[in-house]
């Protein structure tokens, strides 16, 4: 009987998990509420809620302290990350791999998820230590590649983030919000971000935006610039990632300009 019971338990939380799996639209990035979960599945809503509280629990869902809305959580996605068997994860490595080996550099493939971005995948450089960022999610404000994540969001967005998104303690630690804008318009005409990177043992990050077959930007490739760098060969980088992500978005079937 217990068996059977906590198969159904099972069977019940995966529902809830492909409710939420099931509705990746944009205009859904801010998730769902708890009765909204309880009508799609027909269920009692304080069942649905004491289902999302122990799934929280365990990083599988997450919810927004503002909105109260549930959406997929860490630890699904650092599973996702750790089994590289997602379409864009294959269809990226070669390009990762190509700006690793022509930079001598870190490259990774990163997405965005709430504000928090996520490493899907990592390629090191030649050099002899690394750290592991594979499945790891950092705020997208202290992130090399958030600017790239972040390109298309309006303006009075990205300054509510910036104001409301950042750790305690580190509120001194990004650029000032006129700054951040400029560099997301930067993006939007070049193509490419050069960003400070406070939580990584760089000097710089390079990134450029990834986008889909709709034409938005679903991931960012991005470089931690170890060594000093003069400001001139940083844009030279930038030029090249932008290459690479214009390629891998082709190939995930953006049409041509």
């Amino acid at each position: 009987m217990s068996e059977k019971v906590s198969s159904a338990g099972l069977r019940r939380d995966m529902e809830i998990l492909e409710v939420l799996a099931g509705h990746g639209d944009p205009a859904d990035a801010d998730g769902f509420g708890v009765s909204w979960i309880a009508g799609r599945l027909g269920r009692e809503k304080s069942q649905v809620s004491r289902a999302l509280r122990a799934l929280e629990l365990e990083g599988m869902v997450e919810r927004d302290p503002l909105t109260r809305r549930y959406r997929l959580g860490w630890r699904l996605f650092a599973l996702a990350a750790r089994t590289q068997h997602t379409r864009l994860v294959r269809m990226a490595t070669p390009h990762v791999r190509r700006l690793a080996a022509l930079f001598d550099e870190d490259a990774y493939l990163c997405v965005l998820r709430a504000n928090m971005v996520l490493t899907l995948q990592s390629v090191p450089s030649s050099r002899a230590y690394h750290r592991v960022w594979e499945g790891v999610s950092i705020p997208v404000i202290m992130a090399a590649a958030g600017r790239s994540l972040l390109a298309d969001w309006d303006e009075d967005r990205v300054r509510e983030l910036l104001r409301t998104g950042l750790p305690a303690g580190l509120d001194n630690a990004v650029a000032s919000e006129d700054e951040w804008l400029a560099g997301l318009a930067h993006v939007r005409t070049a193509g490419y971000a050069i960003s400070d990177v406070e939580l990584e043992d760089s000097q710089a990050g390079v990134s450029a935006p990834v986008r889909d077959h709709r034409g938005l930007i679903v991931a960012a490739i991005s470089v931690s610039v170890t060594r000093p760098t003069p400001q001139e060969r940083l844009h030279e980088m930038g030029a090249t990632m932008a290459k690479e992500a214009r390629e891998l978005s082709a190939a995930l079937g953006l049409p041509e300009a």
